[in-house]
């Protein structure tokens, strides 16, 4: 029985650190201003890097995958 009352009350602790991680953390997160905010997220997208925009694919590889030779296949009479 000792055991179990243990076990419970080591969950509890458990259960309760985790609040209090979670209220620190919501209290960080809610200091900051809308414009601290903003601003944050501004400097974030200025350090992101581009995106690569890749090359419009070509008729051929469009027509050429596996899918499209199946088509062409079961089209001839």
């Amino acid at each position: 029985m000792r055991l179990w009352k243990m076990l419970g009350l080591a969950g509890l602790a458990g259960v309760t650190a985790g609040g209090v991680v979670l209220a620190r953390n919501e209290r960080q997160r809610r200091a900051y201003t809308p414009d601290d905010v903003r601003a944050r997220l501004h400097e974030r997208a200025a350090a992101a890097p581009e995106p690569e925009v890749a090359a419009p694919a070509s008729a051929a590889e469009l027509t050429g995958g596996r899918k499209h030779r199946l088509a062409r296949l079961l089209r001839r009479p």
